[in-house]
């Protein structure tokens, strides 16, 4: 297991205690190629700071890279499958429209972005999927990340429904 990796279980580890079952994910808002943090996009992150301040909330949290914010968020688990809180949507859309307007306002660099759901199962197994791909000056629609969120989301929850049901 290399270093990042073993940062990131850590990360998992702490943001899950104290919760009861349910699981635990990263949604990685990813820049292709240079940085998207708050010293070159200083205007993205005024938005975003301006967006956290107003929704508190104890299911995500926001945690800063220079690759891209990493939302960490807590879903308890539920048979018909799990329901993306509007909150979350919310935030990565913030997070995906700040970039947009941070570089209309002369933050840089300018490189589109990935969204990436990962985890790690209750195998201890690292996972990691690209959800969409976006161009920082066009961000999609909130029903267009809500959608592919929600997809990739269940599809995970669903495999970690299986893998803790006795054989």
């Amino acid at each position: 297991m290399n270093h990042w990796e073993h940062e990131f279980r850590q990360r998992m580890k702490h943001f899950r205690e104290g919760r009861e079952s349910g699981i635990e994910l990263s949604i990685k808002i990813r820049v292709t190629s240079g940085c998207f943090h708050r010293e070159h996009s200083p205007e993205a992150y005024r938005i975003i700071d301006n967006y956290m301040r107003s929704h508190p909330s104890d299911t995500f949290c926001l945690e800063e890279h220079e690759s891209g914010p990493e939302v960490l968020v807590y879903f308890a688990l539920a048979t018909a499958g799990i329901t993306l809180a509007k909150s979350v949507v919310d935030l990565i859309a913030t997070i995906i429209k700040a970039r947009a307007d941070g570089i209309r306002k002369g933050d840089s660099p300018c490189h589109p972005l990935v969204v990436i759901v990962r985890g790690v199962d209750v195998n201890d197994r690292f996972h990691e999927e690209e959800v969409m791909q976006i161009d920082s000056h066009a961000p999609p629609s909130i029903k267009a990340i809500e959608d592919s969120l929600s997809e990739a989301i269940n599809r995970i929850a669903a495999e970690r429904v299986r893998q803790r049901k006795p054989s």
